[in-house]
């Protein structure tokens, strides 16, 4: 009888991590090809005016967009038949544009946030009144880049 035993080996053998890069870029394509861009879901009517000089608006700089009209049929129950402010998905107040300007600006890269413009995509049916106040509030905000966001047309047409 000898003295020495030899040893087996009793441990678990290590795990092939060889085909793990394949499956996270096999979920990362996955993902990549289901996930859709979020839009904001309108809850004011936005019929656009019309206007026949117009220009693109160009898209590699960050636009954020006021929506202004009345609300939509399903809505006027519990809003009422006023033209309301809606910024993203919610309607807000007009004393809620500082902290929207704010937020927008604090998602921003640095280098980004001085070009930041704001869209106002007005309803050709609301009062001027509120876009006076939104435009105020703008300007409380620093927010000096304003554009109005108007469909392609005559600008006769918007006198129906």
């Amino acid at each position: 009888m000898s003295k020495f035993k030899s040893k087996k080996d009793t441990s678990l053998p290590a795990v092939n991590t060889a085909s793990l890069p394949d499956i996270v870029f096999m979920l990362l394509f996955f993902f990549m090809v289901v996930t859709v861009m979020r839009e904001d879901e309108l809850k004011v009517e936005n019929r656009l005016p019309q206007a026949d000089q117009i220009e693109k608006l160009d898209k590699k700089y960050p636009i954020s967009y006021i929506y202004v009209g009345k609300p939509t049929k399903s809505l006027e129950d519990r809003y009422g038949t006023e033209a309301r402010l809606q910024l993203n998905d919610k309607f807000a107040d007009i004393s809620e544009i500082q902290a929207f300007i704010n937020a927008e600006r604090g998602a921003l890269l640095e280098a980004l946030v001085p070009k930041l413009t704001v869209s106002l995509k007005v309803d050709r049916e609301a009062n001027m009144g509120i876009v006076s106040d939104i435009k105020k509030e703008l300007r409380k905000a620093s927010a000096f880049r304003i554009n109005y966001t108007t469909a392609a047309g005559e600008a006769t047409g918007n006198l129906d």
